[in-house]
């Protein structure tokens, strides 16, 4: 392939996008990055503007030096990459990506040969009752705000859900001297003394958990575990969380909540692009299928990251590299092949642990089966549990689809993104089937809201 043809596409500037660059342009190839957000780094290692007057640590905690790693690592090769920021892919069709250019708000067609698809992910949603009201927050979205621009979603604010990210959020609004008011887990700790042999994989990893927690208690801030969210309490705004302890109904006042359920893949641009999916049980989700090194089951496209299953950030650097060197020695590039089993291996390694995490931080499997039918599952298009399970009577729809055709659930701004996962629990149990046998909502074009008039725009200024 002459060098002119090739210039692969990055989709992403996280920890799997940026080490990818890194290893092409080290092999002598310029990719194209596109980046969603105005300066790389990716959810973990999200960098506040330019004018932002903060220290990495007290931005990034115990993972300034790799944030700062990675910053910097990026930052040296901005001459060697084309780097297009504030840039959005919503949809993709006959090898070429639609992009959104967010300060201009305008849309152009990118053509590619190759594609290292790095998207993420963001917070899995289970909706509770009051969840609607302003000052409930996505345990993400509570993090950017702190992270992007030193704002804390409240005075006085409620952590809620399971996973780490819920244990490092608190505490990173602790550490900035908000009140956190308590911490609700729905898991238990029997979860986590299961999950000890597991998670004794990476020691490091697991002390920085135990800091957090230990921490959090040392200060003041009380940590429930095995709860039930019940209920968010208030008229035009948070004013409290009711949940139950396994014993009691307990209320507890506050002015914000964030909350989720560890963290989902972004999957919806592997599926526009053809790729084939399969159901990984310990994360309990359909993901892109991938080989070790990355590849997809669409010649060309390969997967990094944890828009390909939830690894961390650890993962997502080694597999940002072993996907670009996969690319590279698919396109007669000499590569290291030591240095790609290495990954292979480190990679391997992880799994053990991420199934432990899966086993400390259980899925809510009795979500569905607890929630009244006066919930609002989907908010874009306003969707009770209640009609969700009506439909599933009166049709007999058994598949996310389906569902999704009768009911609308799944069809507003969000595309799924936020109630795909609950609306497949709830349909799972109405109609007792396990909930890799009702499917997923495929993804559908735009994958993120743009300017509806950018729809119909003509192609010719739509072209790069």
């Amino acid at each position: 392939m002459t060098k002119s043809l090739f210039q692969p596409v990055i989709v992403g500037a996280g920890p799997a996008g940026v080490r990818a660059a890194q290893t092409l342009v080290a092999h002598g190839v310029r990719p194209v990055v596109l980046d969603e957000a105005p300066r790389a780094g990716g959810q973990i290692y999200r960098r506040p503007p330019a004018h932002f007057q903060r220290s990495a640590q007290n931005l990034y905690g115990f993972e300034a030096q790799r944030a700062q790693a990675l910053h910097g690592a990026f930052d040296s090769l901005k001459s060697q990459v084309d780097y297009r920021p504030d840039s959005l892919v919503w949809n993709v069709q006959g090898a070429q990506l639609d992009v959104l250019h967010g300060p201009t708000q305008t849309t152009h067609s990118l053509p590619y040969r190759q594609l290292i698809v790095a998207t993420g992910a963001t917070d899995r949603v289970l909706p509770i009752p009051g969840w609607t009201l302003p000052g409930v927050y996505a345990l993400g979205g509570a993090q950017v705000a702190l992270k992007y621009q030193g704002c804390a979603i409240g005075q006085r604010v409620v952590f809620m859900g399971t996973g780490p990210l819920l244990y490092l959020v608190a505490y990173q609004y602790a550490k900035a001297g908000v009140a956190v008011a308590a911490v609700l887990d729905t898991a238990h700790f029997s979860d986590q003394l299961a999950a000890l042999p597991a998670m004794l994989t990476q020691p490091a990893v697991l002390a920085k958990g135990l800091y957090f927690l230990s921490w959090l208690r040392a200060h003041g801030v009380g940590v429930h575990t095995g709860v039930r969210p019940l209920r968010v309490l208030g008229e035009t705004r948070v004013q409290a969380v009711a949940w139950h302890d396994g014993q009691q109904e307990r209320r507890l006042d506050c002015d914000a909540i964030g909350f989720g359920y560890a963290l989902r893949s972004e999957t919806q641009l592997a599926d526009l692009l053809g790729c084939r999916f399969i159901f990984v049980q310990h994360q309990r989700a359909h993901l892109p299928e991938r080989d070790a090194a990355g590849r997809s089951s669409v010649a060309g496209v390969y997967l990094a990251g944890d828009g390909a299953g939830i690894m961390g950030a650890d993962a997502a650097e080694w597999a940002g590299e072993r996907a670009a060197l996969a690319l590279l020695a698919d396109h007669g590039v000499a590569v290291a092949a030591a240095r790609a089993q290495m990954l292979e291996k480190r990679l391997k390694r992880l799994q053990t642990f991420r199934s432990g995490l899966e086993r400390a931080f259980p899925f809510p499997r009795a979500w569905a089966a607890q929630v009244p039918d006066e919930l609002v599952v989907c908010r874009c298009e306003n969707i009770t549990a209640g009609e969700l399970r009506r439909t599933v009577q009166a049709t007999g729809a058994d598949e996310i689809n389906r569902l999704k055709a009768l009911s609308r659930v799944g069809m507003g701004r969000c595309q799924g993104r936020s109630c795909g996962v609950a609306a497949a629990e709830i349909l799972a149990h109405a109609t007792n089937k396990p909930v890799e046998q009702v499917g997923r909502l495929r993804g559908q074009a735009p994958i993120k809201p743009i300017p509806i008039h950018l729809l119909h725009a003509p192609a010719a200024e739509r072209q790069a």
